[in-house]
């Protein structure tokens, strides 16, 4: 068996930009500058791509045409090997990326190995409608880590199982050998990684391999075969986005000389939900917008495809338009199917009627003015009496009703008074985004100042759920927690209000050289504590048992007096009476997501205490959980430490503004806990009743271990020798015996 694990999710970007092929081989407009060739076999090479400095618009649009290899000749993005297939103006491209795969010999050893990566340039993202995530296999795990064209990390995951062969299906893609995943959007870099199951012994007559890429989903069909043929298969077609310019269209028509959209009748517009724009030709108008002379007027009237006129009226072409005539004896705009009509003696009696019916509607319309104000007030407060019952506020106000009123009972506020201490959510009062929602700060009439929590959707079903929580975590008045003050139920998502806490996250303070000098390793130990304490009392001594769900060091808040907070803002959940929790969607962060739950999809309190071991180490290291500045071997923070650990080479990573004054026994004993933490069966892990008992008794300078009695010198020993000053490079061989850390080639 393979270690169960896949504890690192890095991420290598898909971006590219490129125009289109096949599309413009035969046209009346110029497609690529003067000189310049606009062919690479069979296909076209619209500017602003080309192969030449002088021939693409920037660097991040240069081709190579390669004849030297082969015949025909292919086309490549750059000096990569980023095969483009086809390219086209209206913001599209296709390339061939290559199959992630691990493969085994019939023993069980493992026979092969690739992890596929792939970054074109911030110019391209992933096309999120047009792909797939997609698993091969009968005991296949795979993730898909990258970041968006926002900045934001998104990660994805699943897997594909079978036993045996009979269970397959042809042509479909169900989770049984094979299984697909939508991929987010934006996406401009990423990585898959992949991680077999089993070694495949039982089932290697038919299925030997497991298998991840990304592919344009009309490209592949799942076949049985596959199990064992795509390993010859060398890559599979991807769609991708692509935008001129990282930047809007209003900021780049500030700038003339940088302005992209160079024909006279072009036009700029930007993609919808993502960030750059592109150039098009202006209606009645075909061509290359990027090109001074690209953009050619269209003769509407050779093609009775494009115009409108009457079969009766005469079509003459104008530069970007056309018009319609009727002839001689013929009466209409010429337009449509009764655009030309013949004429009829003129009538008084329906110049009349229509006078008449003009009248009518006039007097009409200023009936409707007079009303208009009246009801849109009541479909307002209508609306709003909808949205507070579809939220459940009879439901909250029956619960209220029914306790005694108290300083924690919990607030419903109007949306009016949310919208004034937001100043109407204006982003300026943004604190805070994540999968969950977005976060404002407000301050209330009372001159009070608050965090305001707006979620991205609710289901509709989950809403006595939702009510619920809201009663719950109310009533929670931990001095560590961040309390919940109440809620708005006059809008189409539900609003919670928080107290504000305006000294910034353990992570801002950690991470920053200034601030971190302050954090003294008493006071770690004392944030630690309180952290563990507050989870302790959430899964144990709340009157509800609660899950936090994305315990990070951003989610630790620090007041002033240094004291801990720790903010939920929609994350926890509560635990329902089965104790299972299953999702199809990956929850949490990267670098501190439970292993366990990557496998099972099974939340437990177990997973807060994997979580919070991984900030036991950012505050015994002074390190991130997960960065890409630092070599393959160390941007995984629980990985790196499991791996010197084992090495005796604890000491070179414990932060060195901690280190004196004795304390040293205290950090590995902190060590030891984290360690604990971090295992990989949850059933292994100590609780966190157990972890706070743990550092409590560390700061009393007591010994209340929750594990079994061993020597505490000889943990020490056994942590942190006392000489080793020899140095180990580190592989992936070397490490993925025990801990899985892939290596990254070309990472960013």
């Amino acid at each position: 068996m393979h270690a169960p694990i896949l504890m690192m999710i890095i991420f290598i970007l898909l971006s590219s930009t490129t125009p289109a092929f096949s599309s413009y081989t035969s046209n009346n407009f110029p497609i690529a500058k003067p000189n310049c060739s606009d062919t690479c076999g069979d296909k076209s090479i619209p500017f602003p791509f080309g192969t030449t400095p002088e021939c693409c618009i920037s660097q991040e649009f240069r081709l190579t045409c390669n004849h030297t290899s082969f015949d025909p000749p292919k086309l490549f993005h750059g000096e990569t090997n980023y095969e483009f297939t086809d390219i086209s103006l209206d913001g599209q491209i296709t390339f061939m990326n290559s199959i992630a795969h691990e493969c085994f010999n019939s023993n069980g050893t493992r026979s092969s190995n690739f992890s596929e990566g792939i970054r074109l340039g911030s110019y391209f993202t992933l096309n999120d409608t047009a792909n797939k995530f997609t698993m091969v296999g009968c005991s296949a795990i795979a993730v898909f880590g990258g970041t968006t064209t926002f900045n934001q990390s998104v990660v994805i995951g699943g897997g594909a199982l079978c036993s045996t062969e009979a269970e397959l299906s042809e042509g479909t893609c169900n989770g049984v050998g094979c299984s697909q995943i939508d991929i987010p959007r934006n996406v401009w870099e990423y990585f898959i990684l992949i991680q077999s199951w089993t070694n495949y012994t039982d089932i290697w007559d038919f299925s030997n391999c497991t298998y991840a890429f990304v592919v344009e989903e009309s490209a592949f069909k799942f076949s049985k075969d596959n199990l064992t043929n795509l390993s010859r298969v060398k890559s599979l077609p991807v769609v991708a986005d692509w935008v001129v310019r990282n930047e809007t269209c209003d900021m780049a028509m500030g700038n003339a000389t940088g302005y992209a959209c160079v024909s006279a009748n072009s036009a700029c517009y930007n993609p919808t939900d993502s960030y750059g724009y592109r150039c098009r030709c202006k209606d009645g108008f075909q061509g290359n917008p990027y090109l001074s002379q690209g953009c050619v007027d269209v003769d509407e009237c050779l093609n009775e495809n494009i115009h409108n006129c009457n079969k009766h009226a005469i079509c003459t072409n104008t530069i970007g338009n056309y018009t319609c005539t009727c002839p001689k004896n013929y009466e209409g705009d010429g337009m449509g199917e009764d655009g030309c009509k013949e004429k009829a003696p003129k009538d008084m009696k329906i110049t009349y009627i229509a006078i008449g019916v003009a009248s009518g509607v006039i007097c009409l319309l200023l009936g409707i003015i007079l009303l208009y104000l009246e009801l849109k007030r009541r479909s307002d407060n209508k609306m709003k009496r909808k949205f507070f019952l579809q939220n459940g506020g009879h439901m909250l106000q029956e619960k209220l009703a029914r306790r005694e009123a108290s300083p924690e009972m919990v607030t419903i506020f109007s949306s009016l008074e949310l919208q004034k201490a937001t100043n109407t959510f204006h982003s300026s009062m943004i604190i805070g985004r994540g999968g969950f929602g977005t976060v404002y700060k407000g301050v209330l009439a009372d001159a009070r100042t608050v965090a305001i929590k707006r979620s991205i959707r609710v289901d509709p079903t989950q809403i006595e759920q939702f009510i619920n929580e809201v009663v719950v975590l109310s009533q929670i008045n931990h001095r560590n927690v961040v309390r919940l003050l109440g809620c708005c139920l006059e809008t189409d998502v539900p609003l919670l209000v928080y107290e504000f806490i305006g000294n910034g996250t353990l992570s801002s303070h950690l991470h920053n050289e200034a601030k971190a000098r302050a954090l003294d390793w008493t006071t770690r130990l004392k944030i630690a504590a309180e952290t563990a304490g507050v989870l302790s009392y959430l899964h144990s001594s709340a009157s509800t048992p609660i899950i936090h769900r994305d315990v990070k060091s951003d989610n630790i808040l620090l007041d002033h007096a240094l004291t801990v907070k720790v903010s939920d803002f929609g994350a926890s959940k509560l635990v329902p009476i089965d104790l299972a929790q299953l999702s199809t969607v990956v929850l949490g962060t990267l670098g501190y997501l439970d292993p366990e739950y990557m496998q099972t999809n099974q939340l437990t309190e177990k997973s807060d205490v994997h979580s919070f071991g991984v900030v036991l180490l950012e505050l015994v290291t002074g390190r991130k959980a997960l960065s890409f500045n630092r070599p393959v071997e160390e941007k995984s923070l629980s990985n790196y430490f499991l791996y010197v650990l084992k090495q005796d080479l604890l000491v070179k990573i414990i932060d060195e503004k901690i280190v004196g004054l004795g304390n040293m026994e205290q950090i590995s004993r902190v060590c030891k806990l984290a360690k604990e933490c971090l295992n990989v069966k949850g059933e292994d892990r100590p609780s966190m009743k157990e972890v706070a008992m743990e550092l409590e008794g560390l700061i009393r300078r007591e010994k209340h271990s929750w594990a079994t009695n061993v020597d505490d010198e000889e943990e020490m020993k056994s942590l942190i020798p006392n000489d080793h000053d020899g140095t180990s490079g580190v592989g992936y061989d070397s490490i993925c015996r025990d801990h899985i850390v892939l290596p990254i080639n070309g990472g960013r």
